[in-house]
């Protein structure tokens, strides 16, 4: 499995502040963007594989609203992720 209990813990730790923290909007966006990041290279392999490219659309969704509401509330946290995260806007 690609996302282990370890690596998320990783990733909160990280971008969320703590490992406990999982709501934040900041970890959830950098989980998002680790999913995302898997399921490209697998959709990569398998270009026929509609129901993972699905599933990314949807994820890319996700982030993108969550991207706004932390746009809206706090543009300062909001740079600061697309700054750690290496996204395009």
């Amino acid at each position: 499995m690609y996302l282990t209990s370890g690596k998320k813990q990783e990733i909160f730790k990280q971008h969320g502040g703590s490992e406990e923290n999982t709501g934040s909007a900041e970890g959830q966006i950098a989980l998002f963007s680790y999913r995302i990041s898997h399921l490209t290279g697998h959709l990569k392999i398998n270009p026929k594989d509609f129901s993972t490219q699905r599933a990314l659309l949807k994820l890319v969704g996700k982030r993108r609203s969550l991207l706004d509401y932390l746009k809206e509330q706090d543009i300062q946290r909001y740079r600061s992720i697309i700054k750690s995260l290496n996204l395009r806007r």
